[in-house]
């Protein structure tokens, strides 16, 4: 299994950015999906946005589509989403999810433990 580790969330106002960024252990890195995925508060756990294992094929979530990037460098082991204008309703905790699939919860195979990004009006 691959360990994975979030960090660069925070708060940010509308409009603003974010650069989160997932650090994975494990020989088996470069074999995988790798995705993100959040959570508000009350609602169920959503798809974000994915990569294939060689770094190419990226797709998102119609809600975030145009405004998130998201990337990977396998020498450094290390995934990232860059996330700009962002919206209040972008307020969640985000996770790192790496797996044979990973366009939904289920498919994933390892998480992260998660990184809260928060948006004002």
């Amino acid at each position: 299994q691959v360990q994975l580790v979030e960090s660069g969330g925070g708060l940010v106002q509308a409009g603003g950015s974010l650069r989160l960024s997932c650090a994975a252990s494990g020989r088996t890195f470069s074999t995988y999906a790798m995705g993100w995925f959040r959570q508000a508060p009350g609602k169920e756990r959503e798809f974000v946005a994915a990569i294939s294992w060689s770094g190419g094929s990226p797709y998102y979530a119609d809600s975030v589509k145009g405004r998130f990037t998201i990337s990977r460098d396998s020498a450094k082991n290390t995934m990232y989403l860059q996330m700009d204008n962002l919206k209040p309703e972008d307020t969640a905790v985000y996770y790192c999810a790496a797996g044979v699939g990973v366009a939904a919860p289920a498919q994933v195979g390892s998480w992260g433990q998660g990184t809260q990004v928060t948006v004002s009006s």
